[in-house]
């Protein structure tokens, strides 16, 4: 299904923009420290305290924030303190995966109230179909939690491979050939609200920056290993986007000249080794019919080979150090390219296979590294105990519900039908 190119545009950021950005900052460091003052919002975000004052006021006004009473300050007067309204709203994170839909419904704290899980079976990649896998499952946790639709914000939509998320299109996603597709135009058809779009990468990096590893820190990469590979990337403390929204597209680099082809048409990309299609491939070259190989299901594998780990098999030991050669080959290249402060191997592979790859993937990256930005250079799983992807999400429909704030009501309404998100 191929739709009408477009180049890509550079747009300057307005002052409406800026103000969108330090809503959205101030927003966040609430939610990180509820509740907490004006004074120290302040400081947090490096705001003036006057601008503090006035964002605070506005999210009062709506609804989502609270006063909550004061703080003794030394040898002045008590500092009021504000919280998030956790009753204030509702927002839905998507994550749309090769073999799965998942979607999880969140308070205006992020905190989940509901979730619902739909599988794809192999085939069930056309786009009307993954439509009505997400349609059925929003629909499944605004009933679960009870809540009232004109309460839920927004919709934050991730799709893997690459998106134009101004204009809401999967531009392409090589593990199911799609080129164009206006995947928020289609699921506006079958979902009332206010919709999002972009990749699990940029949604596992903003959910660690939250919640997870990443909290804190200047510079930090998010690994993350499932059906597809690639990198989300935090540069000096925010998400980094490059200039067509396609930054850390690090599973179609090149890891083996001339080797393993690629959906993406090319040969040897890392996702090629260390995707779980990948690693089934390391299995089925090491030992092809062994029974921890369960063909055409990827999840059944990557278990059985954490299982086989955890009993001492061989075949699942080596397959995993293999994996994690590889790995640690691809990691290396991130860590002497951007010397970030932490590594943070995210999604379900290294969920499932846990520890045993982390130990090997250090090793593995320890050997090919430079020795000065490896010593710089934490390695650790993800410490999110939720789909890390489904809270990223999340958090794009709380910027898109901030932009809208100070809009009159035609403006909302253009904005909406747009289903533009504002730039992090």
């Amino acid at each position: 299904m191929a739709w009408r190119d477009r180049g890509i545009v550079s747009v300057k950021r307005t002052s409406r923009d800026i103000r969108t950005a330090n809503r959205y900052e101030v927003l966040r460091q609430i939610i990180a420290k509820s509740p907490t003052s004006r004074q120290e919002l302040a400081a947090a975000t490096g705001l003036s305290l006057a601008t503090v004052a006035t964002l605070v006021g506005e999210l009062l006004d709506l609804g989502m924030l609270t006063e909550v009473g004061f703080e003794d300050s030394a040898g002045g007067r008590p500092r009021g303190l504000v919280a998030v309204n956790s009753g204030g709203g509702a927002l839905i994170g998507v994550d749309i995966a090769e073999t799965y839909v998942r979607v999880e419904l969140f308070d205006l704290g992020l905190g989940q109230l509901a979730r619902a899980d739909e599988d794809m079976r192999p085939g069930e990649s056309r786009p009307e179909q993954v439509v009505g896998h997400v349609a059925a499952a929003v629909g499944s946790v605004v009933a679960q939690a009870g809540v009232d639709g004109a309460r839920v914000l927004g919709v934050g939509v991730s799709v893997p491979g690459q998106v134009d998320r101004d204009r809401g299109i999967a531009e392409y996603a090589p593990n199911w050939d799609w080129h164009d597709v206006p995947l928020l135009s289609l699921l506006a058809e079958h979902i009332t609200h206010p919709l999002y779009l972009d990749n699990p990468l940029r949604a596992c990096a903003v959910a660690e920056l939250w919640f997870g590893a990443a909290r804190g820190r200047g510079d930090a990469v998010v690994v993350n290993l499932g059906t597809g590979v690639g990198a989300g990337l935090a540069l000096g403390g925010a998400l980094h986007r490059g200039v067509s929204n396609s930054a850390g597209e690090w599973g179609h680099t090149t890891l083996v000249l001339d080797g393993r082809l690629c959906h993406c048409g090319n040969h040897g990309c890392v996702e090629t080794y260390v995707g779980a299609p990948g690693i089934m491939q390391n299995l089925r070259e090491l030992s092809p019919a062994d029974p921890l190989l369960h063909p055409g299901d990827q999840t059944a594998t990557i278990d059985a080979l954490a299982r086989g780990v955890a009993a001492r098999d061989p075949v699942a030991l080596k397959v995993v150090r293999d994996t994690a050669r590889y790995l640690g080959a691809g990691i290396a290249d991130l860590v002497n390219l951007l010397n970030p402060e932490v590594v943070v191997l995210s999604s379900w592979v290294a969920a499932t296979l846990g520890e045993p790859l982390l130990d090997e993937v250090r090793e593995a990256v320890a050997r090919h590294a430079l020795r000065r930005p490896f010593a710089s250079t934490e390695i650790v799983l993800s410490p999110i105990p939720t789909d890390p992807v489904c809270l990223g999400a999340a958090t794009f429909a709380l910027e898109g519900a901030l932009q809208s704030v100070g809009q009159r009501p035609a403006q909302r309404a253009t904005s909406a039908r747009s289903r533009t998100a504002p730039p992090s």
